[in-house]
């Protein structure tokens, strides 16, 4: 038995170390295969193939934005839970423009703007101007759409041909400015909305203590806002060959136009020359196959997206040890840190900090578009400004669409300023805002009560009337905060106090009209800032063009903010807008606003901010 035992051990143990003799033979054939599958992939060249003959297609998607929001994994994870916001890069869309230009294999340039949201004026420029340049190497520009809106037509205007669908139109209704106001709404729910500003045309607390624009800030709105209207026009009779007047006939006289060509809007823009040919899309397909052939397999033109384009693009092999850097400082100022697509005081300072501690940045330009927000994060950045100009190192502000109040004080203490002539800048003024709602809770029979060990002990509380030394405090700071604003002006432009202040007390200027001013220096976009900025530094025949931004790995903490966002604000509110949205017209809104008021965090409570967007 013993003997029997033995032998079946022997023949187990045989059969074992056979079986794992395979499993390692197995192991090390898959480590073989995984390598062999590894190598070739980094030896693989994986980049997109450019057709010999294509197309550029360029096809924004949504808002043309300086800086997209958040870092890349940020925004996967937003598009994941079906938050993200449809942006697309300018800066991508130039580079792809101008590497185009020069690339015998592009044969055409085709504007796609089905899915183009908002621009603004100075970045539809820039662009246009970048459309222009790929003209001039004999390339033809096509461009189509369903529906032209203003962004879209004048992005569009500098094609060779624009096309637009017989079911479709190009509307171009003008500028406008409108608010809501909340004064009523406000009397009605007995709230007490306390306000503190200084100057006349600070209108961005308007909508809290009135029911309608004041003549002032009417007055100062309608002046840069027909202002822009007038250069929209030029811009686009100038591209297509006609009077300004019959853009401004086109605008006001449309319905009859309309009526003049049996309803067909299509028809109208191509009779008014603001279209070349009225067809289908599948006829806009063909006329790109005429230019660039036909793609056998499925049948479409050959072509090739810009942000695949880019991605084929080459490295220089030698840069240069010279640096222009660039910090775009893009949407509402806030104190602290915030992701990119807003502007954190200290998130930016940082960014500013590492080009001056970098030895190979020779130069800095601040890309500003911002309608400003906290003024204590805006001094935070104003001072990096101001400390990176004083090393040694030229600062030179590029001001995009909008550079206004916060916007502005970030700029002011730079080498130099260069805005677009549309640009939207000036609002230099200050406010703070603190609404009670001591009576509105009344009416539900909550009162508050207590003591405090003085005047100001428990009195910044939404439930209490503010007391008069309070009030005269929050004023006073105001009014400090705006002088020290108009006395860093003066300082920075060489202007008296007096001077700045009859410019400033809120009121909005274009860029062309801040340059007569003297606010900015030069009239540019940024490539001429650029330029500045290595012409100053000594750098100008030798030198290359770097962004500093924020570094990816921050999902974990966004995750959580998201999260924290998606739970809802406390559950007053949710009650609150519930039990008025429906009773009040505009309540709804009005709380919307008030809470995206809230996110700004200035720890003084004081704001230069200008609510001086247009559509």
């Amino acid at each position: 038995m013993r003997k029997i035992l033995r032998s079946l051990a022997e023949v187990l143990s045989h059969l074992w170390r056979a079986l794992d003799q395979v499993r390692r033979l197995v192991v090390n054939l898959l480590f073989l295969l995984l390598v062999f599958v590894l190598l070739s992939w980094l030896l693989t060249d994986d980049r997109p193939q450019v057709p010999d003959s294509t197309a550029l297609v360029v096809e924004p998607v949504g808002g043309l934005v300086e800086q997209l929001y958040g870092t890349p994994d940020e925004r996967a994870l937003l598009k994941l839970l079906g938050r993200h916001r449809p942006e697309s890069l300018a800066r991508s869309v130039r580079e792809a423009i101008h590497a185009a230009g020069g690339d015998d294999r592009v044969k055409v340039l085709y504007l796609d703007l089905n899915r183009l949201g908002g621009a603004g004026l100075g970045t539809l420029q820039t662009l246009r101007r970048d459309i222009e340049e790929f003209k001039a190497t004999g390339k033809p520009v096509l461009a189509s759409a369903d529906v032209y809106s203003q962004s879209r037509y004048l992005l569009a205007a500098s094609a060779d041909e624009i096309m637009v669908h017989p079911m479709g139109l190009v509307w171009l209704p003008g500028f406008s400015s409108y608010r809501n106001y909340y004064k009523a709404a406000l009397d009605r729910l007995e709230v007490d909305w306390n306000v503190f500003r200084v100057g006349e045309y600070k209108s961005a607390v308007e909508p809290f203590m009135r029911s309608d624009m004041s003549p002032e800030a009417r007055q100062n709105r309608r002046r840069w806002v027909e202002g822009l209207w007038g250069v929209y026009r030029t811009e686009l009779a100038t591209a297509r060959g006609l009077a300004p007047e019959a853009i401004a006939t086109y605008s006001s006289d449309f319905h009859h136009k309309l009526a003049d060509h049996a309803g067909k809007a299509a028809v109208v823009a191509e009779a008014e020359g603001l279209v070349d040919r009225v067809v289908h899309r599948d006829e806009v397909q063909d006329r790109l196959i005429e230019i660039v052939g036909e793609d056998e397999k499925d049948h479409s033109y050959h072509r090739i997206d810009y942000l695949t384009y880019l991605q084929t693009i080459e490295e220089p092999g030698e840069k240069s040890e010279n640096v222009v850097a660039v910090v775009v400082a893009k949407g509402a100022i806030y104190n602290g840190s915030r992701p990119p697509g807003s502007i954190g005081g200290d998130s930016t300072a940082e960014l500013i900090r590492r080009a001056r501690n970098d030895d190979e940045v020779k130069a800095l330009v601040l890309r500003v578009d911002s309608p400003g927000g906290s003024s204590f994060a805006s001094e935070i950045i104003r001072r990096e400004v101001e400390l990176t100009r004083t090393s040694g190192k030229p600062v030179v502000v590029s001001m995009a669409s909008v550079a206004a109040s916060g916007g502005y004080w970030i700029s002011m203490s730079a080498d130099q300023i260069w805005a677009q002539p549309t640009t939207i800048t000036g609002s230099i003024g200050i406010f703070a805002m603190a609404p009670t709602f001591q009576r509105t809770l009344a009416r539900l029979g909550i009162q508050n009560d207590g003591l405090g060990t003085g005047p100001f002990a428990g009195t910044l509380r939404p439930e209490r009337e503010l007391p008069g030394e309070v009030v005269e405090a929050m004023q006073s700071g105001v009014e400090a905060g705006y002088h020290e604003f108009i006395d860093r002006v003066a300082e920075e432009r060489g202007m008296t106090v007096e001077q700045v202040d009859q410019m400033a007390r809120g009121q909005v200027w274009t860029g062309a009209e801040a340059y007569r001013l003297g606010l900015v220096d030069a009239l540019g976009g940024l490539d001429e800032a650029l330029a500045a900025a290595a012409e100053t530094a000594g750098v100008l025949d030798d030198y290359r063009v770097a962004f500093i931004e924020q570094e990816a790995g921050r999902t974990s903490r966004f995750l959580a903010a998201f999260l924290e966002g998606v739970s809802g604000q406390p559950g007053g509110w949710r009650w609150l807008r519930l039990a008025l949205s429906n009773r009040w017209l505009g309540v709804d809104t009005l709380l919307g606003e008030v809470r995206g008021l809230s996110d700004f965090n200035d720890p003084g409570g004081l704001y230069a901010y200008c609510f001086c967007d247009i559509e």
